[in-house]
C-alpha cells in the first residue's frame, strides 16, 4: 500500500546563507527533507547541512554556478537522484550588484540578468515534471526593488522587477498543477558592506519602526507552501516600508 503520507522535500537555491539559510533552517524545522545549492560558500553550505540534520531532516548539498545554464538540470537531476521527489522549490540565490547604472558594460548587465532572472526560470523548467507530480510549489525571492526604481543598484532592480513578472507567468502557465508565488523582502538583513548607521536608519522610516529578520521571510515562504488555494502573488516583507516613509512629527 502506497505511503499516504510521503516525506515531503524542497530545494532552496542559494540555501546555505544568508536568508536562504533561515529558509532552509525553517523547512527543516517544519519536517521538509532539504536541498541545497551553494556555488561558493562550500563551508557555510555544510554547517547548515549539520543544523538541518540536528533537527531530524536529511539535507543535502551540491555545488552549483546557476550562471551557467546547465547547472539548473545538476541541481535538480541531484534532487531527483537522492529523493525521488520534490514538493517545493524556492529561488533564493541572487547577486546584489551595486553600481551606477552608465557604470554598467554588457557583461556585468548579463551576469546579474544570469544569475536574478535567468536561473529561477532554468530551475522552475527543470523541476517542472517532479512539482507536477506532488501538486508543489515554487517561491521566488524578490525583494522590494521590484516596485522601486533602486538608483544605486539598477541591474539587480530591474531582474527583479523581471522576476516579480517571471513570477506571475509562471503562477498562470503552470497552473493548475504547480504554484508559484514570490516574496520581496524589505529590511531584514544588511548588505555584508554596510555600515550599521545605514541599517539603522532604515528602521525610523518603515511604518512598523523597526527592522525584520530573515526569519520573517521564512515564515512566508512556510505559508505559501502551505496556501493551496494562493497563487500569482507576491508578498512584502517589509514593515510596510513600500507603502512609502511614516511621515515627519508634527510640531
Amino acid at each position: 500500500m502506497a505511503d499516504q503520507n510521503p516525506q515531503r522535500v524542497a530545494m532552496v537555491t542559494g540555501g546555505g546563507i544568508r536568508v536562504g539559510r533561515a529558509i532552509t533552517l525553517a523547512l527543516a524545522g517544519a519536517e521538509y527533507d532539504v536541498l541545497i545549492s551553494y556555488r561558493s560558500s562550500a563551508g557555510p553550505a555544510e554547517e547548515t547541512r549539520a543544523a538541518v540534520e540536528s533537527l531530524g531532516r536529511r539535507c543535502e548539498t551540491v555545488r552549483a554556478d546557476l550562471r551557467v545554464p546547465s547547472s539548473a538540470d545538476v541541481v535538480i537531476d541531484a534532487v531527483r537522484d537522492r529523493f525521488g521527489r520534490l514538493d517545493l522549490v524556492v529561488n533564493s540565490a541572487a547577486s546584489f550588484d551595486e553600481r551606477a547604472l552608465l557604470d554598467l558594460d554588457a557583461e556585468a548587465w548579463d551576469t546579474v540578468m544570469s544569475l536574478n532572472v535567468r536561473a529561477p526560470h532554468l530551475v522552475v523548467r527543470a523541476a517542472a515534471d517532479l512539482l507536477r507530480e506532488t501538486r508543489g510549489s515554487v517561491v521566488n525571492i524578490v525583494d522590494l526593488s521590484a516596485f522601486q526604481p533602486w538608483t544605486d543598484h539598477p541591474a539587480h532592480s530591474v531582474a527583479k522587477a523581471a522576476l516579480a513578472h517571471l513570477t506571475r507567468i509562471q503562477a498562470r502557465a503552470l497552473a493548475p498543477e504547480i504554484r508559484v508565488n514570490g516574496i520581496a523582502p524589505g529590511t531584514v538583513l544588511p548588505a555584508n558592506d554596510w555600515p550599521p548607521e545605514r541599517w539603522d536608519a532604515l528602521a525610523h522610516i518603515a511604518p512598523l519602526q523597526r527592522v525584520g529578520s530573515p526569519r520573517d521571510v521564512a515564515q512566508a515562504v512556510l505559508f505559501f507552501a502551505g496556501a493551496e488555494f494562493v497563487t500569482g502573488q507576491i508578498l512584502a516583507v517589509d514593515g510596510g516600508l513600500l507603502l512609502g516613509p511614516t511621515e515627519p512629527p508634527r510640531e
